[in-house]
C-alpha cells in the first residue's frame, strides 16, 4: 500500500514479476484485499498466484516513521516486518516511507551484530555497461571513520554476490585523490581503509571519477554526501528526457532499471523503493529481492562481521 501510486503500481509490479520469477517464488501481498483482487481481474491474473495478507491500515508518506511504526502494527509496512521478523517472509521490500523501512528494520529484524550503522546503498552505472555501488545515501548523514569502514565491507560483499564482482576495487569519495585531502574524517577513514586487509582499497576517488569505467566498483561516503550525489545522477536521466536525448549511457539513469535500494547491515532481506515507482520499478524491486535472498547476503554480512 506504500507509494506515491499504490496499490495499482504495486499489484502490476508483482504481475510482471510473476510472469518472470520461476513458480517456486512465492510473491505475498500486503494490503487491502478489496483493492488488490479488482486489480488482478482488471489483468487478467488470477489471485491463487499470489499470498494476499489483508490491512486496511497504511502509513502515508509525510507521516514521522517512529510514530508510524509504534501506532500502526498493522500496516502494510508494519504486518511486513512482523512477517520478516517471524520468517514467514524470506525478503520484504516496499515503496512506501523510507523512513518506516529504516525503522522497521532496525526495530523488527535488528540491525547485525557488530555493524554500527546499517546503510543504504545504491546502484551507478559506468561508462562501460558495468555498475558500481555507492554508499551511505541517506541512511546516516554524519558518520565516524570506523562506520565508513564498514561500509566498504558491506558494499564488498553486496557487489560481490549480487553483481558478481570478484574482488571489487572500494575507495573512499573525496575532494582529491592525494592522501591528506579531505576534512578529518575523510582523512582519518583512508588511513583505517588502508590498514584493513580484506578488502581491495584502491585510494581516494572524485567524484568526476565516480561513472568512468575502472575507477572502483565500491564507493564509500556520509549518507548526506551519498543522497547529494544520487539525486544529481536521477537529475542527469531527467534533463536528458527533457532535452530529448536518447543516449544509451545516461539512460542507465533511469532508476526503473534497478528498482531499489537494500538496507546492508540488518538481520534479514529488505529493499527499499522509489515513492514514484511504476509498475517495471516494483517488479525490479522484488527481483531484487529475491536475488539478494537467495544469495544470502544478509547470513554472509553476519559471518563477515562475525567470524
Amino acid at each position: 500500500m506504500g507509494g506515491d501510486f499504490a496499490p495499482r503500481t504495486t499489484v502490476e509490479g508483482a504481475i510482471l514479476a510473476r510472469k518472470e520469477l520461476p513458480a517456486s517464488v512465492k510473491i505475498v501481498l500486503i494490503g487491502d484485499r478489496d483493492q488488490i483482487v479488482p486489480l488482478l481481474k482488471e489483468h487478467k491474473e488470477s489471485e491463487d498466484n499470489f499470498d494476499i495478507v489483508h490491512t486496511t491500515e497504511v502509513i502515508e508518506m509525510a507521516e514521522s516513521p517512529l510514530k508510524a511504526i509504534s501506532s500502526k502494527p498493522n500496516s502494510s509496512i508494519g504486518l511486513g516486518f512482523q512477517m520478516l521478523k517471524s520468517k514467514d517472509l524470506d525478503g520484504f521490500a516496499s515503496n512506501g516511507n523510507t523512513g518506516a523501512m529504516m525503522v522497521g528494520s532496525l526495530y523488527s529484524v535488528k540491525a547485525i551484530e557488530g555493524v554500527q550503522r546499517p546503510c543504504i546503498a545504491s546502484v551507478v552505472p559506468k561508462q562501460d555497461g558495468g555498475v558500481g555501488i555507492l554508499l551511505d545515501v541517506g541512511a546516516n548523514a554524519d558518520c565516524r571513520p570506523e562506520m565508513l569502514c564498514q561500509f566498504a565491507v558491506l558494499g564488498q560483499i553486496y557487489s560481490k554476490y549480487i553483481y558478481n564482482i570478484s574482488d571489487p576495487k572500494i575507495a573512499l569519495l573525496n575532494i582529491g585523490e592525494e592522501v591528506e585531502k579531505g576534512n578529518l574524517v575523510a582523512q582519518a577513514t583512508h588511513q583505517l581503509l588502508k590498514e584493513m586487509k580484506q578488502i581491495n582499497f584502491v585510494g581516494n576517488i572524485e567524484g568526476r571519477e565516480i561513472f568512468n569505467a575502472g575507477s572502483a566498483d565500491v564507493i564509500v561516503c556520509e549518507g548526506f554526501v551519498g543522497n547529494v550525489v544520487l539525486k544529481e545522477a536521477e537529475a542527469f536521466y531527467v534533463i536528458a528526457r527533457k532535452r530529448k536525448l536518447n543516449d544509451e549511457f545516461f539512460n542507465r539513469f533511469n532508476y526503473e532499471i534497478y528498482g531499489g535500494t537494500p538496507i546492508l547491515g540488518v538481520n534479514s532481506t529488505v529493499v527499499i523503493g522509489h515513492g514514484i515507482s511504476n509498475a517495471v520499478a516494483t517488479k525490479n524491486m522484488i527481483v531484487l529481492t529475491r536475488d539478494m535472498a537467495e544469495a544470502g547476503v544478509a547470513e554472509k554480512i553476519k559471518k563477515a562481521f562475525n567470524p
